[in-house]
């Protein structure tokens, strides 16, 4: 049989939150709301004390979360006909409290100008609380404002449980959830004319609740979506946290970055912030690990590690440490001349090597990895050797490479990943993110459940980091990344953890990244078009391949390796250049790099008509940068005399031996160009080849 409803009982959902309430009625949740239930439950509760003490079942007309939190207040010694909460008005305290959480109110401050706009002439006012209960801001209608005040409902009023019994922000602190108190519901008789909803604040770092955001006013304010509209606020709060911490990581990795220059790679780095939480970590030895984390250190950041003292003097940082920290270096670190954080460094250890079969096998793949990228200048040779350092190298989780496009950037990926591949089928996945739309990117990333976005596959689809898991990832054209996807990306690197799209569980992920552009990235940082914290973790270690134009004879050896290349993939002899074609190939500035030449002897190959190929043979702009008078002497062989021209040639002939006819090695010995090495070797009769 339908219980009827009495004119001062109100029927949960049964009203939409936009209708007119009748007097008393109000939509509370998936209950009955009676007020005066309510009353005589309180009453009846207050009343027989040895009941309240053995914590009896809860009223039907009273939520579980609500009379929970009488009993809490009731054996807390919370005084039921209580009007208001206690008050601090000592200006000091109040100073001393906008400074403890000047986080807290900075990261507040927006959306507490938007919505205290909207909030005149509502009856309501939003109020914000410290960890502890205590009022620190409160914006919204003047007139409840000041109603406010007679409650104490004000900075400096005192709102936990243990205070003023059940209410909106305690029973929130309490809980750790979004809660509503209504009415009758509080505990202490002088604030049961109001409602409030309260939402905690959790620290983005490591999961404390730091505060709670409610929203107060005289009963009839109340409205089903007020819990779900401080609770967005505690999120939006949450988020403005959390770009606040990541710039203050940022600032102290420059600052480490600029007072510890004898840091070296292998050795362990954790930084902790004013609170002595870890912000960063990176190659802590095991034993270290243990002692600060009870786990491994990557995926607890966030864990507290030490007090920092307030000078700040290095005395006082050594005496800070906990015990099992004090083999370690500290440093501190200051932003705007006030400490903000401190670096520990645990000095390297050798590393357990690898069996020796599994090494040789690795230093092989290197070595053919190596012999892929053909060039002997001084650049090129030397962004080959920081690669391969990386590739031998376990402390060092991504690389960028940086270079224009088509000069190989990817060989430098597939170095990485050939020396430093602990298994003969490590993956290595490439993805341009300059081929990706917009709209895919995360998708492409990080991977979908099923039905998780229209277009969706029906079984959901695993993303390049799951793919990549075990061995490199390579990031190519990285500077197209849409910025809001850079976080998610900054996320996954940091804590070797991927979500896929509409997944809530954590997949992890064990992925070296080689990341690359032809962008300045430092350019798109200034710009606001790439995230500063995400370029100093892709960009821990960096390395430029050098165009093609700045690696001189190079050009020539390039030409040589796809000639014979392509000649022996179709059965074909390879062609032949003359002086006056090496010349032009030489003097051009090949704006495309590598991929240009390729792509030119590969026409070459099809086009030409015979296999001499000659100036008339090339491109028209490679023939016009060729054109211009020579450098070399016009000097014939029997104008010479006969005793210079002998030693010249025997000067040659030595050379060549000495150096085992490696030709950019006899021109760097005779102290004379390549090209021009080719035209005295046809001077004197002296058999030349490409080396």
């Amino acid at each position: 049989m339908k219980r009827e409803i009495g004119p001062n009982q109100m029927k949960i959902d049964a009203l939409p939150a936009r209708a007119s309430l009748a007097a008393g009625q109000m939509v509370l949740g998936n209950i009955d709301y009676d007020e005066r239930a309510t009353m005589r439950a309180w009453e009846s509760f207050l009343a027989d004390e040895p009941k309240c003490a053995r914590d009896p079942v809860h009223p039907k007309h009273v939520r579980s979360l609500i009379h929970d939190s009488w009993y809490r207040s009731a054996t807390g010694g919370i005084n039921a006909q209580g009007i208001e909460a206690p008050l601090s008005s000592d200006r000091d305290e109040i100073e001393y409290l906008t400074r403890a959480n000047a986080e807290l109110l900075s990261a507040a401050r927006r959306s507490f100008a938007s919505l205290g706009q909207l909030l005149d002439g509502t009856g309501a006012m939003l109020v914000l609380a410290d960890s502890d209960g205590v009022l620190i801001d409160a914006i919204g209608d003047k007139k409840t404002l000041h109603d406010g005040m007679d409650i104490h409902l004000a900075i400096g009023g005192k709102w936990n449980e243990d205070a003023v019994g059940t209410n909106g922000i305690g029973t929130a602190l309490w809980t750790g959830e979004p809660t509503f108190v209504h009415a009758a519901e509080h505990f202490c008789a002088g604030i049961k004319s109001w409602t409030c909803a309260g939402a905690p604040i959790r620290d983005p770092l490591d999961g404390k609740i730091i505060g709670v955001v409610d929203l107060s006013g005289y009963s009839p304010i109340f409205r089903p979506h007020n819990t779900a509209l401080v609770a967005a606020t505690a999120r939006q709060i949450e988020k403005a946290l959390a770009e606040q911490q990541q710039e203050q990581r940022t600032r102290l990795l420059e600052a480490f970055i600029s007072s510890a220059p004898s840091y070296r790679r292998k050795d362990g780095l954790v930084i902790v912030d004013h609170r002595g939480r870890a912000i960063f970590c990176n190659n802590v030895p095991d034993g270290e690990t243990t002692e600060m984390m009870d786990g491994p250190m990557e995926p607890g950041r966030g864990r507290w590690l030490m007090n920092l003292p307030s000078s700040g003097s290095d005395a006082d940082l050594a005496r800070a440490l906990p015990a099992h920290l004090r083999s370690c270096h500290i440093t501190p670190l200051k932003l705007d001349g006030d400490l903000r954080g401190a670096a520990l460094v645990f000095p390297s250890v050798p590393a357990v090597s690898s069996a020796a079969v599994v090494h040789r096998e690795v230093n092989k793949h290197l070595q053919d990895a190596v012999a892929l990228i053909v060039g002997e200048s001084e650049a090129l040779q030397a962004a080959i050797d920081v690669a391969c350092r990386v590739a031998r190298s376990n402390s060092v989780a991504s690389l960028l490479v940086e270079g224009e496009t088509g000069v190989g950037k990817e060989l430098f990926a597939r170095l990485v990943h050939a020396g430093s591949r602990s298994t003969p089928n490590a993956p290595f996945i490439a993805m341009n993110c300059g081929a990706i739309t917009k709209d895919l990117f995360g998708s492409e990333l990080f991977g979908h459940v099923a039905g998780a976005f229209t277009g969706a596959s029906r079984d959901g689809k695993p993303g390049v980091f799951e793919l990549a898991s075990g061995g490199i990832l390579s990031l190519d054209e990285i500077g197209e990344m849409p910025l809001e996807i850079q976080p998610f990306l900054l996320r996954v690197l940091e804590e070797r953890v991927v979500h896929r799209i509409g997944d809530s569980r954590g997949r992890p992920v064990d992925v070296r990244l080689v990341a690359s552009t032809n962008r300045d990235i430092k350019q798109e940082v200034a710009a606001g078009r790439f995230r500063r914290d995400l370029y100093y973790r892709i960009g821990a270690v960096s390395i430029t391949v050098p165009p093609l134009r700045e690696r001189g004879d190079d050009v020539l050896l390039l030409a040589e390796h796809f000639n014979r290349k392509i000649a022996a993939a179709s059965g074909e002899e390879p062609l032949e250049f003359s002086h006056e074609a090496l010349d032009a190939l030489l003097a051009y500035r090949w704006p495309g790099n590598v991929r240009e030449l390729k792509n030119l002897v590969g026409r070459l190959h099809v086009l030409a008509r015979g296999r001499d190929i000659g100036l008339h043979d090339l491109p028209e702009e490679i023939k016009s940068s060729g054109s211009e008078p020579s450098l070399q002497s016009t000097t014939s062989v029997e104008e010479l005399e006969g005793t210079l021209a002998e030693a010249e040639r025997q000067a040659m002939k030595n050379a060549l031996e000495a150096e085992s006819g490696n030709l950019s090695r006899v021109a760097r010995r005779l102290g004379i160009s390549r090209p021009t090495l080719y035209r005295k070797l046809d001077q004197y009769g002296i058999r030349r080849g490409f080396t």
